[in-house]
């Protein structure tokens, strides 16, 4: 963060020419070094993805526009698009103030109201910056990746009540989420609120106990958090993600829903939204909502490519032709601008199979079916593909396009994804058609369950390692996760029990990291890249969270409830 305005980057949004001007002149007049002027929110979003300033003035509203100031903050925020050090500050008029200061309150920096002066302006900007500046050594901790110090120091503010007490309370408590010590951010949350009832500290009461594998518990908190502040939009992104893990795939679309009526330009929100109604079963409102999506965001770093391979999927079951090809050509569209990305390609691929079954190509379409079926086994080969695998093969077996090896390779990618019944539910709508298939996948979990029980028996008779040899061993055949990660809580828990420990855990660790079972929910529609969940804070841009898979299904290899 620059230590002098005069050597400051801002950029100005606002569609009104002179409210612009004067803005630019008061800047200008304090001494900022460089500004960027945008009329349109669209523009202002890409000049933020690809480019860093130290001040961002927007106003709230603009005319003929969708979106407003506060969603485009909202969605940057959330997605680690501002850097720590960037002042976002928002104009408004007194009759909308409340409404802004609320919904803000976990993003904004400053707000001023209309009319304002010059040096009010400068006021607001200097005393965010004091607060950033007061909280350096937390954020100098994060940046040099010291976390479990970075967390201790936000305590350390929050216990002795320095200045920002509370704003280095929700650092803390979303370190502590992040860095997996899920009882101490819980604890700090309940501090907060015991302190000061804020929606933000609530949420984040929530946060930890979905993390933590108690979805339901984390639904009771957010019902009372929602009650008391239905306006509060991040507690439905969590909501929904809670009953999304509990498998109430219905009352998750109907929370996404109302979170996209709240802030409809929210691309996230919007794909969210699309892909709960496509696997709910809602098929003509999931695409509507996808196709909303791809419009506002296609170019945006906040857009997920696996929307276009569910339109597709649409485009083929109403045959629809052009609608299929211009899927095709957004794809290709959105390859070329992440060359250096797999996933697109990957993703490509399934479009291309899906045009194949629509013209009739029969061979090409087996072909590439049987191409994509040979990966089954591969660490690389996810959620995400397993389902788009699966629905292609629905639309083969709709078509009387006979594959012989189809039911082996539906009951291999059942076996290896059904580690929860939510994941299994979501496994069996990409088979939706087929029911004989959609059997298959939920005779798998049934499988799974046999297993793990089986595995769970012999540690309560009081042999945990023969428990661990017998979920390795199912987990190397099945590469299911919740196997593999069974093995890894026994281990954990019995260690003192088990002779052969240290070589067994050993081999669990590398399943482990081989198939990726650890991976992080990113919810749906969220990218691996983005650094912010919903009701959590925005970390410094040195800040790296764990590592995680891309995408809606790619990301969801974790072991359910």
């Amino acid at each position: 963060m620059p230590a002098n305005l005069q050597d400051a980057k801002a950029l100005v949004i606002d569609g009104n020419p002179q409210s612009r001007s004067i803005i630019v002149g008061q800047l200008r007049e304090a001494g900022v070094g460089t500004i960027v002027q945008c009329p349109r929110l669209i523009d202002a979003r890409t000049k933020l993805e690809v480019g860093t300033f130290d001040v961002v003035i927007s106003e709230q509203y603009f005319e003929r526009e969708d979106m407003t100031g506060q969603e485009l903050l909202d969605d940057l925020r959330r997605n680690q698009m501002l850097p720590f050090y960037t002042v976002f500050v928002m104009v408004t008029s007194e009759s909308s103030y409340s409404k802004v200061a609320e919904a803000a309150e976990s993003a904004l920096d400053a707000y001023l109201l209309k009319p304002h002066t010059a040096a009010g302006l400068v006021e607001r900007i200097v005393q965010a910056r004091e607060r950033k500046a007061a909280l350096r050594d937390i954020f100098v901790a994060i940046d040099e990746e010291r976390f479990d110090e970075a967390a201790a120091l936000c305590k350390q503010h929050f216990e002795q009540r320095k200045t920002f007490w509370l704003y280095a309370a929700r650092i803390g408590a979303e370190l502590m989420l992040r860095i997996g010590h899920l009882h101490d951010a819980e604890q700090l949350y309940e501090a907060v609120v015991e302190a000061k009832t804020l929606p933000w500290a609530k949420l984040g009461v929530a946060r930890a106990q979905i993390e933590g594998g108690f979805p339901q518990r984390a639904v009771t908190t957010l019902e009372g958090l929602i009650e008391t502040d239905p306006g509060y939009t991040d507690a439905y992104d969590i909501m929904g993600r809670a009953q999304f893990e509990l498998g109430n795939f219905q009352s998750a679309l109907n929370t996404f829903k109302r979170a996209t009526l709240l802030t409809p330009s929210s691309v996230n929100r919007l794909l969210k939204h699309g892909m709960m109604a496509w696997y709910a079963g809602e098929r003509d409102e999931g695409v509507e909502t996808l196709d909303r999506a791809t419009r506002i965001g296609l170019d945006s770093k906040l857009f997920d490519p696996q929307a276009l391979v569910l339109i597709a999927f649409a485009r083929v079951d109403n045959n629809d032709h052009k609608g299929l090809q211009r899927c095709r050509e957004q794809m290709e569209h959105y390859r070329d601008r992440h060359a250096d990305n797999p996933r697109p390609l990957r993703l490509l691929e399934v479009i291309e199979a899906l045009i194949a079954i629509q013209d009739y190509q029969t061979a090409r379409a087996l072909d590439d079916v049987r191409r994509l079926a040979k990966t089954i086994h591969l660490p690389s080969f996810d959620f995400e593909s397993a389902c788009n695998l699966l629905a292609l093969m629905t639309r083969l077996a709709m078509r009387s396009i006979q594959l012989y090896e189809v039911d082996a390779a539906v009951d291999t990618m059942a076996i290896r994804f059904c580690t929860s019944r939510a994941l299994t539910e979501l496994l069996a709508c990409a088979a939706t058609g087929r029911q004989d298939f959609i059997n298959r996948v939920r005779n798998a979990h049934t499988q799974i369950l046999k297993l793990t029980e089986e595995a769970m028996s012999l540690s309560l008779k009081g042999d945990p390692q023969a428990a661990v040899l017998k979920l390795l061993e199912d987990g190397e055949k099945t590469l299911n996760a919740k196997l593999i990660e069974s093995a890894h809580l026994v281990l954990q828990r019995y260690h003192a029990r088990i002779p052969d420990h240290v070589p067994l855990l050993k081999k669990a660790q590398i399943l482990r990291d081989r198939y990726r079972t650890t991976d992080i929910h990113a919810g749906l529609g969220e990218q691996a890249h983005t650094g912010r969940a919903a009701g959590g804070l925005s970390l410094p841009s040195g800040y790296k969270p764990p590592p995680k898979v891309e995408g809606l299904l790619a990301s969801v290899n974790t072991v359910g409830a």
